[in-house]
Parts: C-alpha cells; sequence; structure tokens
C-alpha cells in the first residue's frame, strides 16, 4: 500500500502548513522590533482558566461539519499545532546571556516554535475521545568558538503540555452532524510567560473522510441548506480542503479561508506575515542594513532563510510578486446578441435588438444571463460598499453594453430578503463581467 500523500493529502497539507505559521515570525527584523513583540496570533489554545484570568487565550476551538456518509464511512483525523520552545543563550561559563557574538555572529534568547503533529484513527463514526500528551523536554547546543572550543551553549525547554480531541456523531435529516472539539487540559497557569508556553499555537485539524463526503458550508445543496445554518462553530472554520471537486477532506482553520484554498503560486517561500504581502516584505528586507540583517538572521533559523532567500532573489523572482499580468488588450465580454454592424447606438433599430432581461454574455465558457447565478468578487473601481458583496452569491436579472462597449450585469443578491422587490422595481447592483464568477454549468 503506498504512503505517498494524494493530490488532495498534499494541497490540504500546504494551505495548513501556512495556517501552521501564519503569525509565527510577523517580521524579518530585530528581535526588539514592535512587530516582533506580539506574535502567536492565530489558532492559540491557553491552559484551563487562562483567557478567564486575562493570562492567555481560551482553551478550545470547535467545529461542526455535514457528512453524507456511507454505510463504511471511515474517518481521519489529523491534528496539529506548534510547542512553544524558549531558546536560552549562555556564555562559556554557563550563565544566561542576553546576547552572544562569536566569531562575527550574533547569538541571543528567542521563542521559537516545534511542529506537532497527531494521528486519530481511521475510526468510524462514533462518539470518541481521544488524549494528547507532549512530554516537556530540554535540548543543549554547543556554540564552538574560533578555535573549535566551546564559547556557549544554547538552551531550549519546553513545557509539557496536555490536550484531548473530542468527537461527537449525531444524525441531522438524512445527514450526519460531525462535532469536533479540540481543547488544551493544561492544568492553570500563573502567569502570561507560562501561559504561552503550555499552549497550543496555530491549531487546526485536517479531516478525512473515506465512502462518503463532506457537504460544503459555504455553498451546500438545497436539500442541505438548513442543516448547515444549524451548524455551530467556535474559533474556527471547516472548509473543503482538496481540489474543486473533491468533497472527502476538510480543513477546520481559525483563519477565514474558502473550499478549496490553495498556494499562489507566485509565493515562492513563507514570510510569516499574517497577510502575505511578500513582495512589500521582500522590498523592506531589500532596504535593511548588514548589520539589521545579522540582528534578524540572530532570532531565528526561518528569518535567516527569508533574508537569504530575498538577498539572492533574481530580478525575475521578484518580477512574479507583481502578481498575475492579464492582456489589457483582450477582447472585452460581447453582447450577446450584438448590436447589428452599421447601426449607431442612437438608432432605434439598435433599442429593437438589445433587449436586457433576455441578452447574455459568454464569462468564460459559461453563458451568463437572466436567471444565472454567479458569486460577486468586486475589483473594478469597487467602492465600499461594493465590497459588501465580495463572495456573495447572486442571480443575474438583466445584461446591458454602455455607449463605450462595456457590459454590465444586474443582480440581485440571492439571500437578500428584499430581492423580489428590488427585481420589481428595477434596483440591480451592477457589475462588470471580471467581477462575477458563474455558478452554472458551462455551456455544451
Amino acid at each position: 500500500m503506498s504512503t505517498e500523500p494524494t493530490r488532495s493529502q498534499a494541497r490540504a497539507r500546504a494551505v495548513a502548513d501556512a495556517v501552521l505559521y501564519e503569525g509565527y515570525l510577523l517580521y524579518p527584523y530585530r528581535a526588539n522590533s514592535r512587530k516582533n513583540q506580539s506574535r502567536w496570533q492565530f489558532g492559540v489554545l491557553g491552559p484551563l482558566g487562562a483567557a478567564t484570568a486575562g493570562l492567555g487565550e481560551d482553551s478550545e476551538l470547535s467545529a461542526q461539519c455535514l457528512l453524507d456518509a456511507g454505510e463504511r464511512a471511515v474517518l481521519t483525523l489529523t491534528v496539529r499545532f506548534l510547542h512553544l520552545q524558549r531558546r536560552t543563550v549562555e556564555d562559556a561559563g554557563g550563565a544566561p546571556v542576553a546576547d552572544l557574538v562569536v566569531d562575527g555572529r550574533s547569538w541571543i534568547s528567542w521563542d521559537e516554535a516545534v511542529e506537532c503533529e497527531h494521528l486519530i484513527g481511521p475510526m468510524s463514526l462514533a462518539d470518541s475521545t481521544a488524549h494528547l500528551s507532549i512530554p516537556s523536554g530540554t535540548d543543549h547546543e554547543t556554540i564552538p568558538g574560533p578555535d573549535g572550543t566551546p564559547a556557549g551553549r544554547l538552551v531550549r525547554r519546553r513545557e509539557r503540555l496536555d490536550g484531548a480531541v473530542e468527537v461527537r456523531v449525531a444524525r441531522d435529516e438524512r445527514f450526519v452532524r460531525l462535532s469536533l472539539t479540540l481543547r488544551n487540559t493544561g492544568a492553570p497557569v500563573t502567569d502570561q510567560h507560562d501561559a504561552i508556553a503550555r499552549s497550543l499555537i496555530g491549531a487546526h485539524v485536517i479531516a478525512e473522510l473515506d465512502d462518503g463526503r463532506f457537504v460544503s458550508l459555504l455553498e451546500p445543496p438545497p436539500d442541505a441548506e438548513a442543516a448547515v445554518a444549524r451548524c455551530v462553530h467556535h474559533r474556527c472554520f471547516p472548509v473543503l480542503a482538496g481540489p474543486p471537486g473533491d468533497h472527502s477532506i476538510v480543513l477546520v482553520s481559525p483563519i477565514i479561508l474558502y473550499d478549496h484554498p490553495e498556494i499562489a503560486e507566485q509565493s515562492e517561500g513563507p514570510l510569516f506575515d499574517s497577510t502575505e504581502i511578500d513582495e512589500i516584505l521582500t522590498l523592506r528586507v531589500m532596504t535593511m542594513t548588514e548589520q539589521e540583517k545579522a540582528q534578524a538572521r540572530a532570532t531565528d533559523e526561518r528569518a535567516a532563510q527569508i533574508i537569504d532567500r530575498c538577498d539572492a532573489m533574481t530580478p525575475e523572482a521578484l518580477q512574479q510578486l507583481h502578481g498575475v499580468l492579464r492582456d489589457p488588450h483582450a477582447e472585452p465580454a460581447a453582447l450577446i446578441p450584438e448590436v447589428p454592424d452599421g447601426v449607431d447606438w442612437w438608432d432605434p433599430l439598435a433599442d429593437n435588438a438589445v433587449r436586457p432581461e433576455a441578452d447574455a454574455i459568454l464569462v468564460g465558457a459559461v453563458r451568463v444571463s437572466n436567471g444565472s447565478r454567479v458569486r460577486l468578487h468586486p475589483s473594478r473601481r469597487a467602492d465600499a460598499h461594493d465590497l459588501f458583496y465580495d463572495g456573495r452569491i447572486a442571480r443575474v436579472v438583466t445584461v446591458h453594453e454602455d455607449v463605450d462597449g462595456q457590459a454590465h450585469v444586474g443582480v440581485v443578491i440571492e439571500d437578500d430578503p428584499a430581492a423580489e422587490l428590488h427585481e420589481w422595481y428595477g434596483r440591480y447592483l451592477y457589475f462588470a463581467p471580471e467581477e462575477i464568477e458563474p455558478l452554472d454549468s458551462p455551456r455544451e
């Protein structure tokens, strides 16, 4: 039996890695940089009582998923998080020091992290509880001097972590409701320093299902909408994590994602910047002095890798970070039917040829016209009002073309209680063809 990950597993894990390290390093800069004083922002599960005492984060996250399960459905869970590791620098005599410079290289005390991953299952769909226990530990690394003798050492300490994963299964109409709770069960803490050291950081769960399929909570089929509305979540949200069309794997993420997320091909490496603004941070790293870069490299091995990658970046790689270049001279979406050749827009014959309630345009290979369902992605001259509709599903009512030949699609929001009223008196929202994503099947 092959142990190689499937395409769905590889894709889900790539996104999960981005979730795991989101906020790990807010800025590849000096240790005393203000931006690096507030790390560990996402998916932090503190020990019991830490949040109530104001010393840390809430101890759990939970999510509910809907399954269309077969008779032999089998569930596998992968729980992943970071375990904080405190790195302390000691001199040759064993005394802790704030920093140590040996042969031109700096060493400083810093909070690192170690990846933790626990596999639960495969298991049948039944109530269960799995306990997690990660022992404390201390590692030592010698810092050699120029002559090879020890000039100091790094001491890395990890506190014990305890947790639990609860699985609860219930019927909801014809579906199975799967409830997942990941909890930090560690003993109460004494201070903030202790709280973060015994927290599960960047915590998330990858759930895989054999002989069944997960139901999208963002775009559920009509017969699942009521059951989806009854799903509740706390500090996370489950999304389909495989490629489009794959419903076998879900990522329970503490960061807002959409179904079938993927890493942008232009992003060659993680910057741990909370927003993936790779180009801006790359340019900022390039402005750092060599002294600043040395101080940043001293914080963390991952920071050093980021700086080295930026230093070695080619003009072609930097150009890639601009994003996707689309042909500005590409033909705009044409109205179907078009105004007859030789007929001016002001000619009454043009009015007879154009019927917004029946005309259509092609968006990709999909014909969009009255009644089509689309997802909105405002971009062209979008204002704050338009941005409220980003990601919303709408129904096309009319298709227009202005005197400059630009197409405009009039829509009403599908879940707007006043949609029928807006349609009745013609109060539509208008979007350009490139701002809509057809949800109907391509034309034959």
